[in-house]
């Protein structure tokens, strides 16, 4: 199954020159041109990465990560923000709001492609949090947080 990338960025040209590149290296890419759409889409179709630009028109995109972060079934899809804003503050401000990485126009493809694969390798390294636990007869839920021992709830 091949990966899935989803672009949010305002800038169609960014768009088409990073959907070009990441379908050469065969990822799945949706794109978006306004954050509201591509928060939404999120939620209903979680990627294996979001590329996102911080200066959009209708919500930026440091928002929309500490949205992703704060959501349970999103905050561990890997986020790297591809943008204009170059200076250290900003980048310091998206690594600490919880962007894997953080890449700065102009840029080259290619790199951002390598930066996306590094990410994506790191995540498949991390154990994933297991949402059943059992333990001979006991078994808790650790999404719902109900426990039960041998079938009954507790």
């Amino acid at each position: 199954m091949r990966e899935r990338v989803v672009i949010i960025d305002d800038e169609k040209d960014i768009v088409e020159l990073v959907r070009y590149n990441f379908r050469k290296e065969g990822f799945e890419v949706d794109s978006f041109m306004r954050a509201a759409e591509g928060l939404e889409f999120l939620r209903r179709n979680p990627p294996d990465l979001v590329l996102l630009d911080i200066l959009l028109p209708d919500l930026d995109g440091l928002e929309i990560c500490r949205r992703l972060r704060a959501d349970d079934r999103l905050s561990a899809i890997p986020v790297i923000f591809l943008t204009a804003k170059a200076e250290e503050i900003d980048r310091i401000l998206g690594l600490e709001i919880g962007a894997d990485d953080y890449v700065v126009k102009p840029f080259s493809p290619r790199e951002l492609v390598a930066r996306a694969r590094a990410v994506l390798r790191r995540r498949e390294r991390v154990p994933r949090k297991t949402e059943v636990i059992r333990v001979g007869e006991l078994r808790l839920d650790a999404r719902t947080l109900e426990v039960s021992v041998r079938g009954r709830p507790r």
